[in-house]
């Protein structure tokens, strides 16, 4: 069990690695806008691994061919980096990405980023969000405490994460422990 955990922390850690690789020698862009450009290009991999490391009650889907829907809600701070995950699969699953202007376009996400400019809607309505099988994502501080499943947090320049069990547990997601076993763990406030 133990060489599977860490063969599969090379993967992800080799995938991320050729990430950022890609991102420095394709894109010469400024210092400043190079950095958020890479947080970003790193998060769009951890999302992508995420649906790896999750299992979602059956009823989420409508049928056993459905794709995996991960929705950005607001203003994506994501850029091209998103192009790179589009078409993969997981579980079996195509991935596909939908960009959301209002809680009202997330019914059906199985993943749902909430983007700074859309974190006020979203935690005024989401109660609409806590029984349904969605795997929702920030990325600013305390929004796992909120009720965020997983928040991104960045620690010593870099992008780590933090789990929110019960939200996981709300929502009826099944998080691989290995995922458990690389995250902060948080409880709701």
């Amino acid at each position: 069990m133990r060489i599977y955990r860490n063969r599969i922390l090379e993967i992800i850690k080799g995938f991320l690695l050729f990430v950022a690789f890609l991102f420095v020698v394709i894109q010469p862009v400024g210092r400043a806008t190079a950095r958020v450009s890479l947080e970003y290009h790193v998060k769009a991999a951890f999302l992508y691994n995420f649906t790896k490391f999750v299992k979602w009650p059956e009823k989420a889907f409508a049928n056993a061919t459905s794709p995996i829907k991960i929705c950005i809600l607001g203003d994506s701070p994501f850029g091209p980096s998103l192009d790179a995950i589009k078409n993969k699969t997981a579980g079996g699953r195509k991935l596909v990405i939908f960009e959301a202007k209002s809680v009202d376009d997330v019914e059906d996400c199985h993943v749902l980023f909430i983007s700074s400019s859309s974190e006020k809607e979203f935690f005024d309505s989401i109660e609409r969000f806590r029984e349904k099988s969605v795997f929702t994502v920030g990325d600013k501080q305390g929004l796992a405490r909120k009720g965020c499943v997983i928040n991104f947090i960045v620690v010593n320049n870099k992008v780590r994460f933090e789990i929110n069990t019960k939200s996981a547990e709300r929502a009826n997601l099944k998080i691989s422990s290995q995922l458990l076993k690389i995250a902060r763990i948080v409880n709701d406030e």
